[in-house]
Parts: C-alpha cells; sequence; structure tokens
C-alpha cells in the first residue's frame, strides 16, 4: 500500500509559515523591530532601501546573544518568552511564539551580527532561504544588527505581488510608528534610501505623538483618563477639527502591543456622534494597561488582534472616559439641572420684557360678503410667464393654452432647478442633468485628454509658492505620486525633508485651497488603495475631478448651462461620472402624460 501523507521538508514548512508571519516588508520590519524591544534596548535604527525589497536593518544595543543562541533563534519556535502553556497567560513581551526569524530567514538572505554586554567577540551569522552558509566570531558593537536582503528573493510570486516602493515604504512607516508610539522611553531613528526619515529621542507619549505626526498636533489633543479596577486607560483623542477621512491616526495600545480592534473603535466613535460628520473618523492615541491573564494576544499570526475576557465592560468605560474629556473642554453640550430651564436673553439699555398684546377687531364679520376674501398677488408673481404673455392667454378664451404653451416652450432656455440640476426640454421630453456629476465628467476627461490618453495640462503658476509639510508616510507617498501630478498640472518640487514647495496648480482648480486640495487627494488614494489600480493618474484625475466638482457654484445665466450641457455631450461617456453614478435622466412626454391619466 502506498503512503499519501509524508511529512514537509524544514524549508518547504518554514515557506509556508512566512505566508501568515511575513505578508510584506512591513511584516518583517515589525518581526525585527519587537526583537529589538524585548532585548531591552533603549536605542533602535531602522534602515530601509527599496521599500524593504534590497535591505532591512534593524541595529539595536540590547542584551544581544552568544553564538549558541545566535542560531538557534532561527529555528522554528525556538523562544526566551515561554516555556510552558500557562505562560501564554502572562506574556508582556512582543514576541513570544518563535516563528518571526524562522519564517524571514526562509524567504531572504540575512546577516546578523551579535554580542554580549561585557564580551570582546560577537558571532555573526549568515543564512539563505533557511540554510546556514556562515556562523564565526566577529568583531561588532554590543547588542545586534539584523541585516534582511532580498526579500522574497526564493518567492518569486510574492514578490510580484508586491505594490510601488512608496506604497511599501508607507507600510514600513506605519509600523515603525506603531513600535515608536508604544515605546516612547526608547529612542528611535529610521532611515529610508540614505535619507533620515525619524529622530526621536526618549521622550513621554504626548511628544512622541508630536514627533511622529507634526507639531500641529499638540493643540488637536484632548487628554483621556480612567482608573478602574477592570482596566487603565490613558492617552489622547483629538478635537472634532482633527478628524480625517481615512482610519489612519488611530490608535489602540494594549500592554504596550498596538492591536486592532473594531468594537472599541466603534466606541470612540459613538462617544464623537453629532461632533464630527458620518463620513469622518475621530482621531485617537490611547492606551491600556490590563491584567494579561485577561486578554488571549494568541489568536491571530500577527498577534495585532486579541480577545477580551469582559469586553462589554472595556467598552463602557472607554466610552465613559472619552465623553468625560470632551464634555471636560466644553465641546458637548451638557444640561446643568440645578439651574431654572428659561431662556436668559439679555436686552439693551436693561430693558423689561413685555409680554405682547393681541387686539382684535369686534366689528369684523367672517360671513359679511362684501368684504374682500382676499387680496390678489400681482400678475408677474404667478408662474413663470410674463404679465404681459398671461393676460394674452386668459384675455382670450379662444386661444387654444395647449398651442401657446408648444410654441413659448420652443424658446425656452435651459434652467437650474434647486442649484442642483440643469432641466432641458428636449423632442421626447425632459432631461435632467446632475450639476455637480457633470461637472465631475468634464473636469475627469480634461485631465486625462477626451481621448483618454496622457497629456500634460496647463498649468497656473501662483504669485506666491506655497510651502506644505506632510508627515512622514504621506510625504513618502506623495513623493511616489509626483509624476502624475505634474502631468495634472502641479508645478511641485520637494522643499526639506518633508515639505514641498507649490509654485502651481491646474488652471481648473485655481480658485480651490491648494493646501486641502492635497490632502483630500492623498486621503482618496489611501482610500482606493486596497482596489486594483491600473492607472494611478487615472485615479488621482477621478479626486481632482471630484474636488472640483464639489466646489464648482452653479451656473447663473441660460448660456453657461448651455455651455455645460454641450461641453458634457462633447465627453466620451457624458451619461455616467468617473465613479460610475447616473448624470442623465430623461422624462418622455409618454410618462408625463401618464401622471395626469384619471385626473
Amino acid at each position: 500500500m502506498s503512503q499519501i501523507i509524508q511529512l514537509l521538508p524544514e524549508h518547504v514548512a518554514n515557506q509556508i509559515a512566512a505566508g501568515e508571519v511575513v505578508q510584506r516588508p512591513s511584516s518583517a520590519v515589525k518581526e525585527l523591530m519587537e526583537n529589538s524591544v524585548d532585548s531591552g534596548a533603549d536605542t533602535i535604527q531602522l534602515i530601509i532601501k527599496d521599500g524593504g525589497r534590497s535591505l532591512i536593518q534593524v541595529i539595536d544595543n540590547g542584551c544581544g546573544m552568544n553564538d549558541f543562541d545566535a542560531r538557534l533563534c532561527f529555528a522554528r519556535h525556538a523562544t526566551s518568552k515561554i516555556r510552558e502553556a500557562n505562560d501564554l497567560w502572562e506574556i508582556r513581551t512582543m514576541g513570544f511564539r518563535g516563528e518571526a526569524m524562522a519564517s524571514i530567514a526562509a524567504i531572504a538572505q540575512i546577516e546578523m551580527k551579535t554580542r554580549l554586554k561585557g564580551e570582546e567577540l560577537g558571532t555573526l551569522v549568515e543564512i539563505e532561504g533557511s540554510e546556514v552558509k556562515l556562523l564565526e566570531p566577529c568583531a561588532c558593537s554590543e547588542g545586534t544588527s539584523i541585516s534582511v536582503k532580498n526579500l522574497f528573493f526564493n518567492v518569486p510570486a510574492r514578490r510580484n505581488f508586491l505594490k510601488s516602493n512608496p506604497v511599501e515604504t508607507r507600510h514600513i512607516i506605519d509600523e515603525f510608528q506603531r513600535i515608536a508610539l508604544a515605546f516612547p522611553e526608547i529612542s528611535f531613528s529610521m532611515i529610508n534610501n540614505g535619507q533620515e526619515v525619524y529622530r526621536l529621542p526618549a521622550s513621554n507619549f504626548k511628544q512622541r505623538i508630536v514627533g511622529l505626526f507634526g507639531a500641529t498636533m499638540n493643540q488637536k489633543l484632548l487628554t483621556v483618563t480612567e482608573d478602574t479596577t477592570v482596566i487603565r486607560i490613558s492617552g489622547f483623542i483629538g478635537k472634532p477639527e482633527a478628524a480625517r477621512k481615512t482610519r489612519g491616526e488611530q490608535f489602540f495600545f494594549i500592554n504596550n502591543r498596538f492591536i486592532k480592534n473594531s468594537y472599541l473603535n466603534h466606541a470612540v466613535s459613538s462617544a464623537f456622534q453629532d461632533l464630527i460628520s458620518s463620513d469622518n473618523y475621530p482621531v485617537y492615541f490611547i492606551r491600556f494597561e490590563i491584567d494579561p491573564s485577561k486578554i488571549d494576544v494568541n489568536i491571530h499570526p500577527t498577534k495585532t488582534e486579541i480577545k477580551f475576557e469582559d469586553e462589554r465592560s472595556v467598552y463602557a468605560i472607554l466610552k465613559s472616559a472619552v465623553r468625560k474629556a470632551i464634555a471636560s473642554f466644553s465641546l458637548s453640550p451638557t444640561l446643568d439641572f440645578d439651574h431654572e430651564q428659561a431662556f436668559d436673553i439679555p436686552l439693551p439699555g436693561g430693558r423689561e420684557i413685555k409680554s405682547p398684546e393681541i387686539k382684535v377687531n369686534p366689528e369684523y364679520n367672517p360671513f359679511n360678503t362684501s368684504q374682500p376674501a382676499y387680496q390678489r398677488k400681482p400678475m408677474d408673481e404667478i408662474g413663470r410667464l410674463s404679465k404681459a404673455r398671461w393676460e394674452d392667454v386668459a384675455g382670450n378664451p379662444q386661444v387654444e393654452t395647449t398651442q401657446f404653451i408648444q410654441k413659448e416652450a420652443e424658446k425656452i432656455s435651459p434652467w437650474l432647478l434647486h442649484s442642483k440640476y440643469i432641466c432641458c426640454q428636449i423632442k421626447s421630453g425632459l432631461m435632467i442633468i446632475d450639476f455637480q456629476r457633470a461637472i465631475e465628467r468634464i473636469s475627469f476627461e480634461n485631465f486625462l485628454g477626451n481621448n483618454g490618453e496622457s497629456h500634460s495640462n496647463p498649468s497656473q503658476q501662483l504669485l506666491f509658492p506655497i510651502q506644505k509639510e506632510f508627515n512622514a508616510a504621506d510625504f513618502t507617498l506623495i513623493s511616489g505620486l509626483m509624476e502624475e501630478l505634474l502631468q495634472l498640472g502641479f508645478d511641485l518640487s520637494p522643499f526639506g525633508s518633508r515639505s514641498i514647495a507649490i509654485q502651481g496648480v491646474p488652471a481648473s482648480i485655481q480658485d480651490l485651497d491648494v493646501s486641502i486640495v492635497l490632502d483630500k487627494i492623498l486621503e482618496e488614494f489611501k482610500n482606493t488603495e486596497q482596489q486594483i489600480r491600473l492607472n494611478k493618474k487615472e485615479e488621482l484625475a477621478k479626486s481632482l475631478a471630484k474636488q472640483a466638482a464639489r466646489y464648482s457654484k452653479p451656473p447663473g445665466s441660460p448660456e453657461k448651462m448651455t455651455s455645460i450641457v454641450d461641453t458634457l455631450f462633447a465627453c466620451s461617456n457624458p451619461n455616467y461620472s468617473p465613479s460610475g453614478k447616473a448624470i442623465i435622466n430623461t422624462i418622455s412626454l409618454e410618462e408625463l402624460a401618464s401622471r395626469f391619466t384619471g385626473a
């Protein structure tokens, strides 16, 4: 009988495990930096090249390892954090499974130098695809330096699925920010392609937030604190004006471990109810301290999800703490039950309030038909017809009203309904055009060219250039979009480590606030990041066209409306906006007639 089930070779098992632990370069960064934190280091440096594809290097001054541990740390399920199953309920370290180093070694080329404190020599280990190539003594600094080169070199299919360098770099920055926020007492630095992105000295939590997200964040934070027998909460929430279109600046930390939890996120969002719009997300940096035995951190390979023993209590405490923080800064209305519920209306000159007098005409008789029942309005207030045209019809009952209206309707120009819809008469009935969606379609095709081919749009130069500063993640992202933005009509150039100089904008949006426009472009781009993008310029043009439409003023004259209609029908697809929403709706004469049937 032939054997069907077989044990997988060690290197194949490691590659399969790596698929869960190391999904992209940022996953490797997370695991390596967490190991550095667990080593007791107070200084950690991250160096990357080409979005982590070519190099990921983490250098720390932690405890280091001897030659035996240096070799053993790359074995599967080799860990210094736990000894038995019960230890899982007392986890206070970042890593504990012993899978990270083995998984990374299976899909990359690794060079590690490590030295114990007090020792004269360290150890050099070189591994390629789980195979040890070199293990020997070396001279190195105290602590550990690990270099991960050519990630996914032996798994080309995985490497091909990576995004562009700016996108992968932004994911690495996200992981760097999470760890740096969790441990403000540790000094962190980051270098990307030879340029320093962050240099963060040891500080407190608020200073670390400002160091990562800019000095403007300092004025937008409110303190949150709550200490109960169930959980201890501390941190900061953003004021309502700091709300964003994406969830980027939302951080929960449980015992210094970053987590994602939609249930707790709902608690914060509900506390902000009626203070921010439904399409915005609050900013928060909240830390929880709880007994490790009350949570389970071993439910996800990346350890970003946990289970609470009493999740409902944590939800209620968090929501109450956020509401208290908002109320303490007078951002939400409060009721004072000790104050008499009456309106205090100050009057100038100290005048007294007088009740209005009711006057009745006792001689008025409603049954007296000699009194006029109502006063007619001027004729020019009746309908859309002028007084002269109305008198022609009303004064000559022999005139066929339908013939008159049909004759006059042929001369009717487009008109605006509720400042939103352009209405036009057509032979088959009535055509209604959504004004903003029409502008969005026109702007989109202007940015790309009516034929959809790539071209450069005209740029309107600014009288005074504008300098705009971004956080590190957004600056990396916009740097990767610079070529497409230049083609759309922006005139941008780098200005310092995280700023750009804006010398010109597309001519069609010159009246808009260019700083807000760029923020919206980045927000839209990040919102669609998980979708398949065939053309970055097309995605940016959609976002730009949406903003041009949102801030466009309704046309004030029939001539402008006619021009918009003509330009719309010159587009390659006048029926739908770039986001796929209908622009035009028609009502036929038959449909109109059916509405009067039986009337």
